[in-house]
């Protein structure tokens, strides 16, 4: 994976903030297990933080070219050699990731570390290099995953870790996009967020004919502690399931679980700001909920002129996720960042996670390098400092979410005036059996508890064959309205919840 601006601002927003742990697996290996990684994590709650050593300063003054201009050897990828068909390459430290990670490869049930060597890069001479000491504190900045996917004889990138807790992954034959994270802790607070980093890593060498590859990780922040298992199965989707157990320091009033984190510029609904030639630009387009009452609701997202905060109250959800549904290059005429090739990426979790809500903040932003839409499950009690916190839940990163398509999804939102200057709403949908026959059966829907909506009206889209319903709408003095529309019959729901926040 090329190494993007974006990688970057990521982690250079991370504080740097993690204990130094001694490599203690000599070359025999030394017996290994997950509940070895969550004594680790709770051992370390009790402890006071202690920031990890930074690389020497040669590695962090690197400029971006210098450090783009070392390029993992992937002839020297670890398994190579293996009959497994995987193959894990390695990033370099230094510029924006300035502590390295310790990374260790798991055998047979022993631990062996992998050191940081220097060799395994290649270094592009259009570059010239400072001389870069290679010292104890020199480990690698993050990881991929490669195997045999969609081109016969090449093995692709599906999965990256880089970077605090962040990770990515795509399924066959898409493109890099929006981010998770193993933590998010007071995201959108007055007082700044705490980025937790992913400090070692174990990485299970998988047998000659297994579908999948499992990594382990240590995470560690001022406030809280914790180990995580990560499930990674390549595919059409990919699909990472995840045990997850933290030890907090310190109460958590604020924490998000399962942080999602991505980018939304503009789309048809508000260009104004962006004198662009392109229609749209984002890596997703909406927050896709199911709830623990079977309500499937789409909101549309926004970059707001100030920040905005939204929170979708439930108890045991079902799912959630940043989609990107506008799927056509000629949604976004890119022809190099391949908007329309982004995977979405759906929340499953696995058993009650009790009451809470979707948080969703929306973070104005000018250029398309930033990260500035975030959602998460905030649970509605704090986690007590000395606690423990089990959770599991699944990520699917694809085309669409898991079951998604049996209510007729949302296609678009249109914003704007009608023709007599009122605000006007335009709701695509995508055509569905459900949709068929007479509209006049169908009954609409629309309402708002801030402002006065006009009576809705549905048609049929003569170029999709999907539903259109409009409606007008007087804000009058308000800066800010939430509104609500779905379609029924015979008092069965025909379409996802819409909902949406209109702000002047």
């Amino acid at each position: 994976m090329t190494v993007t601006r974006r990688v970057f601002m990521a982690a250079l927003a991370a504080a740097a903030a993690q204990p130094a742990f001694s490599r203690r697996a000599h070359a025999e290996g030394e017996p290994f297990s997950h509940e070895q990684v969550i004594a680790l994590a709770e051992a370390l709650s009790k402890k006071r933080y202690k920031a990890r050593p930074m690389v020497p300063e040669a590695w962090q003054t690197l400029t971006y070219d210098q450090y783009r201009a070392m390029q993992f050897d992937t002839k020297k990828a670890m398994w190579r050699e293996s009959p497994s068909s995987y193959e894990v390459d390695f990033f370099a430290p230094g510029l924006y990731f300035p502590r390295s990670v310790q990374v260790f490869e798991v055998m047979n049930g022993m631990a062996l570390p992998v050191p940081f060597e220097m060799d395994k890069f290649k270094i592009y001479d259009h570059v010239a290099l400072p001389d870069l000491p290679v010292d104890e504190t020199l480990g690698y900045s993050g990881l991929r995953l490669r195997t045999f996917l969609d081109v016969p004889g090449k093995k692709t990138e599906y999965a990256v870790f880089q970077g605090a807790s962040y990770f990515r992954a795509i399924g066959v034959g898409q493109t890099y996009g929006l981010s998770a994270r193993g933590l998010a802790l007071n995201t959108g607070d007055p007082e700044g967020e705490e980025f937790p980093d992913f400090t070692h890593f174990w990485i299970e060498r998988p047998d000659a004919e297994q579908r999948d590859v499992v990594v382990h990780a240590l995470l560690d922040s001022p406030s809280v502690s914790g180990a995580y298992r990560f499930d990674i199965s390549p595919g059409e989707a990919a699909v990472i399931d995840i045990q997850a157990t933290l030890f907090p320091r310190e109460d958590l009033e604020h924490v998000g679980i399962a942080p999602l984190t991505s980018m939304f510029l503009f789309d048809e609904k508000d260009r104004s700001r962006f004198d662009d030639f392109r229609p749209a630009v984002h890596d997703s387009d909406g927050l896709l909920m199911k709830n623990g009452v079977g309500e499937t609701i789409w909101r549309p997202l926004s970059n707001p002129r100030e920040l905005q905060v939204s929170s979708f109250v439930d108890e045991n959800p079902k799912g959630f996720g940043l989609m990107q549904r506008a799927r056509d290059l000629d949604d976004f005429a890119d022809f190099e960042a391949l908007y329309h090739n982004r995977p979405s990426l759906w929340v499953e979790p696995m058993g009650d996670w009790g009451a809470g809500v979707v948080r969703l903040v929306e973070i104005p932003a000018d250029r398309e390098i930033y990260d500035n839409i975030v959602a998460y499950w905030r649970p509605t009690e704090p986690l007590a400092a000395g606690s423990r916190t089990d959770l599991s839940y699944r990520l699917t990163w694809g085309r669409k979410a898991p079951g998604e398509g049996g209510l007729p999804r949302v296609a678009n939102t249109l914003m704007g005036r009608d023709f007599d200057g009122k605000q006007l709403a335009v709701i695509e949908f995508e055509p569905h059996p459900m949709h068929e026959g007479d509209l006049e059966d169908i009954d609409i829907h629309v309402s708002s508890p801030h402002i006065e909506l006009n009576p809705p009206i549905l048609q049929r889209n003569p170029v999709t064959g999907g539903l259109r319903l409009a409606f007008s709408y007087e804000p009058g003095d308000r800066t800010a309205a939430e509104m609500r529309a779905q379609l029924r019959r015979n008092g069965e729901n025909i379409s996802e919840i819409w909902l949406y926040r209109w702000t002047s």
